[in-house]
Order: structure tokens, then C-alpha cells, then sequence
């Protein structure tokens, strides 16, 4: 594809695009700002939509603006130009977490970015039971490929492993439950935020577990049983680690990217997701979880069940004209100003 001409419709395609993006809890914690002088897409913390109990130093918040990030450079790719991110560019702005120029145009011939177009709209998170068909070994392969590219390791442990990841999964679990500014912050996102679109709609929340082997998550926090059904899931599921070398802010942001593009290629391979985050919502139970991953000093990022089974209904999402300010930003105070 050539180069294409940054008009209205094709910002209004960018950041829908962006926005398609998976979120903690569907916050949507994104503001968009056009900048006219570079001919740049800035992307911003909101920090009204984050999670004041579950994330209360925003690293989930900043792993799913990473995520946005990655699918902003996907369409900036199928569009015809250079998909570069800068990240954490302005330190006197710490709510402006990365910058995408659009000023440079590629060739027209596809990239391995924008093969990935499609599969972006494609892309929900399935909370449903999968089947017993393993992942063939050349497709885990190319998944940790896709995070390697991004500067991560997406590991995929054995049973022993993947037993232990559950078991602290399932005391992150009930940990939660029991937390009540946790529960009472799961519950407000079932029905959505003041109507606002944000949150996660009781169809898209799945189903438990009969085997109680994979803890999903119970966004009611003692829910009745009778309203989320109970099915056997998969025997043995398929669970992927991935990690970073270090744990600052920026590497959040590479982390969002990476399980971003791992979402991506399993969506174009017809492999359906969903997170177990909860262990790393508690430090010491994510501290365990690195543990789990050997004497390397990664910072585990997040915990991906994966398989083949129905698509996940899709979650609501804001517009691209309620995320776009075409007002201008200034800097102002944020929380984010004395982390790493």
C-alpha cells in the first residue's frame, strides 16, 4: 500500500484501531492527541480509569496502553508509513506514555506489522472453556518469537509448571474475593462505568470452572452461583509466562506491546485468550511467580491461557472521537512522576 494522506477518516481508523486494544478490567485507561507540527499521535495516561485497588501503581494500566501502542503501530504500518514508537518521550510529562510519528512512509510492500490488520478487529479475549487440542510446538515457537521481537520472553512451562502458576492463580483468586475495595472494584466494572461504555458486560464474562483447575476470575466477588454457569474446562491448559528483565515503567509499556502481538499472531492462527492476572495483582504472589520461572531475574508481566475453543464475545469500546482530544494538552501532575 502507498503512502497514505493523514486525513480525517484515516485518524478516526488509527486510534479505533488503538483502541481495539485489550485493557485491565476494559478500562481503557487512553487519551489520543493529534500533534499538527510533527504529524504525530500522542497516547496518554487517564488516570481516572485505572484501578485504584487492583493496580495501584498503574503497571497493568501501563501494559494495556502498551497493547494500544502495538495495534496503533499495526494500522500506522497498514497505512503506508513507518511504525516507531517513542516511548516515555517527555519526563516533564509522565501522563504521555509514548508518541507515534506519521510522517514517514514505507515502500507499499507488506511488513510482518500490518499482515497482523485483520487480525486486530478479530482479536477478544475468551473466558470460555477450550478444547483438549494442544498448541502444535512451531506455533509456541512462533509465539515467543513475536515477543522477542518486542524485547520480552514468553515462556511455556511444562505441567509441573503450569500446576504451581494455577495454584498461585487460585490464591491470588480468593485473595481478591476476600479484599472488599478489591471486590467492590470488580463488581462496578460488570455493568460498566456510569455508562460510559468501560467495563465488562456479564456475557462477556465467561464461565467457572467445575474442575476448579483454572481459576478465572470472578469480576462479582461472591456472585451467586447460579449466575455464571459452571462447566468442565480443559484437562490440562495451555499457559504461557511473559516477562521482562526489568520492571520499570518502560518496560511495562514493551511488555503491553509484546503480549499484544502474542494476542495477534495466535488470533491469526484461530488460537483463542484470555489473562490469569490475577497473581500478579498481589507482589508477593508475583514474586512467586517469577520464581516459578527458573534463576533468571525476569519480572513476570503477565500469565496467557491459550486454546482452541469460541470466540470470546467482544467488550465495548469508547469511540475514536471520545479518546481523541483535539483540544491540546498541557502537563500536569501525575502519579506517575516518581516511578521508574
Amino acid at each position: 500500500m502507498c503512502a497514505a494522506v493523514l486525513d480525517a477518516s484515516t485518524l478516526e481508523t488509527l486510534v479505533a484501531a488503538a483502541v481495539a486494544a485489550p485493557s485491565i478490567h476494559n478500562s481503557q485507561p487512553w487519551r489520543f492527541r493529534l500533534d499538527p507540527d510533527d504529524v504525530a499521535l500522542e497516547i496518554r495516561a487517564v488516570e481516572r480509569h485505572g484501578l485504584r485497588h487492583i493496580d495501584p501503581h498503574g503497571r497493568a494500566l501501563h501494559l494495556s496502553v502498551g497493547c494500544a501502542v502495538f495495534n496503533l503501530r499495526v494500522a500506522v504500518a497498514h497505512f503506508g508509513w513507518t511504525p516507531v514508537a517513542r516511548l516515555l518521550p517527555r519526563p516533564a510529562e509522565p501522563d504521555l506514555l509514548a508518541v507515534v510519528p506519521l510522517g514517514s512512509a514505507v515502500t507499499g510492500r507488506p511488513t510482518r506489522l500490518s499482515a497482523l490488520y485483520d487480525a486486530l478487529w478479530r482479536r477478544h479475549s475468551s473466558r470460555f472453556p477450550f478444547s483438549g487440542r494442544p498448541l502444535p510446538h512451531t506455533l509456541l515457537g512462533e509465539l515467543a518469537v513475536a515477543a522477542h521481537a518486542e524485547g520480552t520472553l514468553l515462556t511455556h512451562p511444562g505441567p509441573a509448571g503450569t500446576d504451581r502458576l494455577l495454584q498461585l492463580t487460585r490464591e491470588a483468586e480468593r485473595l481478591t474475593t476476600a479484599d472488599a475495595g478489591r471486590a467492590a472494584e470488580s463488581r462496578r466494572l460488570v455493568h460498566g462505568i456510569d455508562g460510559t461504555g468501560l467495563g465488562v458486560p456479564p456475557a462477556a464474562l465467561g464461565q467457572q470452572d467445575a474442575r476448579e483447575r483454572i481459576p478465572m476470575r470472578d469480576f462479582g466477588a461472591h456472585r451467586h452461583p447460579a449466575v455464571l454457569v459452571s462447566r468442565p474446562f480443559e484437562k490440562r491448559p495451555s499457559i504461557s509466562v511473559l516477562s521482562t528483565a526489568h520492571d520499570r515503567r518502560v518496560d511495562w509499556l514493551r511488555a503491553g506491546q509484546a503480549l499484544e502481538r502474542v494476542l495477534l499472531v495466535a488470533t491469526a492462527h484461530g488460537v483463542r485468550a484470555s489473562l490469569l492476572h490475577q497473581a500478579l495483582e498481589w507482589p508477593d504472589l508475583r514474586e512467586r511467580l517469577a520464581g516459578e520461572q527458573g534463576d533468571r531475574p525476569e519480572h513476570t508481566q503477565m500469565v496467557i491461557r491459550l486454546g482452541y475453543g469460541p470466540e470470546g464475545p467482544p467488550t465495548p469500546r469508547l469511540t475514536a472521537r471520545q479518546v481523541l482530544d483535539d483540544s491540546g494538552l498541557s502537563p500536569r501532575p501525575s502519579r506517575f512522576s516518581s516511578l521508574p
